[in-house]
């Protein structure tokens, strides 16, 4: 039976940015859960923005063009939502990418776990096209205090929530000049309670072009990206630096050309990366340990040399049993036994005495 709804409404805030929002268009409607509406409003766009929107026809899309709203158009984002018709609510950015089972495993998160609030872990690309893995777990006492008191880590576009937790807390504020869906994330999870972490990457998240920072002014992204300039082992899948396009062009075309093995291959990169960070965590805060695992190598060498030379006797030694075993069985064996028996007897013979 067909739903009078839509599982999810989508909200893509759009300001001037034409050049990019084509991506991001495309990345939500080829999700492979397409039960959704896309809400795009435009915050006073003064570009393209309404022609590019124009050149997908889809059903699912429902512009509005609206006048520029204060601060970074919150209020306009309101006008929207209160027309959606979804009960779970996603987001898309004019300049992010979602991969194509974003929509599926956040709506799955969400309803199979009761929750009212989700997140899947972000990855932030470089203005130069460098993919790094970020870890913020809500579900870690000491980080949620973090990310309720100091700052957020979790980019819009990686969040996915009912519409129920929205009406709850009165919608995005609007009185803010920045940061409304901090305001609201911790409105969300302080009123609500309950949350859930997706481990997996759902979403690219790209620096704003406002910002002017290839790390998009996050301290621990431009350590990231260090780490990721300087390390040899860094999985080419996580660099794609773009030629004469925006980043997200080179990052769409990756996406579409490799399909689900991409996307596999990303997510297995994510977490190599990962793992090679917390090793080198490990190393330097113990500078000891190479030395001493090179001396635990040594002496499993030594004592696997050993076991060898060992291993060695033992087949001479099994090798001489069998040739006496073999001899004893033979036909010469058997004839020569009464010489031998004689030549005991003699030399049994120069010890006695007399």
């Amino acid at each position: 039976m067909k739903r009078d709804f839509p599982r999810f409404s989508i909200l893509l805030p759009a300001h001037n940015r034409a050049d990019v929002l084509g991506f991001a268009i495309a990345s939500v409607l080829e999700q492979s859960e397409t039960d959704f509406e896309l809400l795009i409003v435009a915050d006073g766009c003064t570009d393209g923005t309404a022609d590019i929107v124009a050149s997908f026809a889809d059903p699912r899309i429902r512009f509005f063009d609206l006048p520029k709203a204060p601060h970074l158009g919150y209020a306009n984002r309101n006008v929207v939502l209160r027309q959606a018709r979804g009960h779970l609510v996603a987001y898309a950015a004019h300049d992010d990418l979602m991969l194509p089972d974003h929509l599926a495993l956040l709506g799955d998160l969400l309803e199979q776990n009761g929750v009212a609030w989700c997140y899947s872990r972000p990855l932030w690309v470089s203005t130069d096209g460098v993919i790094v893995p970020f870890c913020t777990n809500l579900g870690l006492a000491d980080e949620l205090r973090a990310f309720l008191q100091d700052r957020n880590t979790i980019p819009t576009s990686c969040v996915a929530h009912s519409r129920a937790a929205l009406e709850q807390v009165g919608f995005w504020p609007e009185d803010v000049p920045f940061a409304a869906d901090w305001v609201l994330w911790r409105r969300m999870i302080t009123r609500g309670g309950s949350a859930a972490y997706l481990r997996q990457p759902t979403n690219l998240h790209f620096s704003a072009n406002w910002k002017q920072s290839r790390f998009s002014g996050i301290s621990e992204v431009k350590v990231l990206l260090e780490i990721a300039d300087n390390a040899s082992w860094w999985p080419s899948i996580l660099r794609n630096t773009p030629a004469a396009e925006p980043e997200q062009a080179t990052i769409w075309r990756a996406i579409k050309i490799g399909g689900d093995p991409w996307v596999k291959n990303l997510r297995e990169a994510t977490e190599a990366v990962i793992d090679r960070i917390a090793w080198m965590a490990v190393r330097d805060l113990h500078p000891g340990i190479e030395t001493a695992l090179a001396a635990q190598a040594r002496s499993e060498a030594v004592a696997e040399t050993a076991l060898a030379a060992q291993a060695r006797s033992e087949a001479v030694a099994e090798t001489l049993r069998a040739e006496v075993e073999a001899l004893r069985a033979s036909t010469s064996w058997r004839i020569t036994a009464p010489l031998r028996n004689i030549a005991r007897r003699l030399r049994n013979q120069r010890h006695v005495t007399w």
